[in-house]
Order: structure tokens, then C-alpha cells, then sequence
């Protein structure tokens, strides 16, 4: 399969978008409020603006992949600097996703666990050829 590198751009935003939508149940469904109920305040509070700062960077994310498609596979220098980027950002949180956090916790939210880690992979190989394999400026 051959797919045209700007339409899986496309299909990056969506899955962005995806991830910004997953994250509104989240808290909820991990019970984040009965696990930091024992936290101090502070910490509390920057878990929460670390949380949100994340769902705004998804969006920026997902507004490069809609405002910004053909940039973003390679027809400027900017945007594939962006798509490089990206795939670093997304690699990278695959090896946290399955290196660092708790399996326990993962095998139990399995029918989370794996879509997010194919929106993982599915991010990280759209940007990783994006960076790579540019298309030709326009």
C-alpha cells in the first residue's frame, strides 16, 4: 500500500483528535481523584495543568496536521522539521507506554491500552516517514 503521504496527515490529526476525546472520560475511568486524594495540593494542581498542557499540545498537534498537511510531509523545511519532531515525540512515548508504566495497570485498561498503543505506532511511522521521505515543495 502506497498511501499518500498528505492524507495520512490528515489521519495523524484525526488520531490527535482521538487522543484529545479519550482524555475527557479518562480522569474519570482511572479514578484520578480517589488516587490523589492523599496528594499534597500542590502536586495535585500540577498534575492536573500537566495533564491539560498535554491536551493542548495534542491540539497544536492536530491543527499543524489540518492547517498544515502538505508542510508537515516534507514540502518545506519547517514542516518537516515539525514532522520530525513529532515522530521523536511519539516514539518516544511508546517506550514510556511500555517500559515505564505500570503493566498491571495497563493489562486491567487493555481495551484502552491497545488502541492507544496502535495510535501510538500509527503516529510515530506517518511522522518518522514524513521526516524522511518528503514530498516535493510545492
Amino acid at each position: 500500500m502506497n498511501a499518500n503521504p498528505i492524507s495520512l496527515i490528515y489521519v495523524a490529526g484525526c488520531i490527535h483528535v482521538g487522543i484529545i476525546a479519550a482524555n475527557i472520560p479518562l480522569p474519570g475511568l482511572l479514578k484520578v481523584r480517589k488516587r490523589l486524594a492523599g496528594v499534597e495540593g500542590f502536586v495535585r494542581q500540577i498534575f492536573y495543568v500537566h495533564w491539560l498542557y498535554i491536551v493542548l499540545v495534542l491540539a497544536l498537534f492536530a491543527a499543524l496536521c489540518f492547517g498544515f498537511p502538505v508542510e508537515l510531509a516534507g514540502a518545506s523545511r519547517l514542516g518537516r522539521f515539525f514532522s520530525g519532531f513529532m515522530a521523536c515525540f511519539w516514539v518516544l512515548r511508546i517506550g514510556l507506554q511500555w517500559l515505564y508504566y505500570d503493566r498491571k495497570l495497563r493489562r486491567e485498561y487493555a481495551i484502552l491500552d491497545w488502541p492507544y498503543a496502535i495510535a501510538l505506532i500509527l503516529l510515530s511511522s506517518i511522522f518518522v516517514h514524513a521526516a524522511l521521505f518528503p514530498v516535493r515543495q510545492m
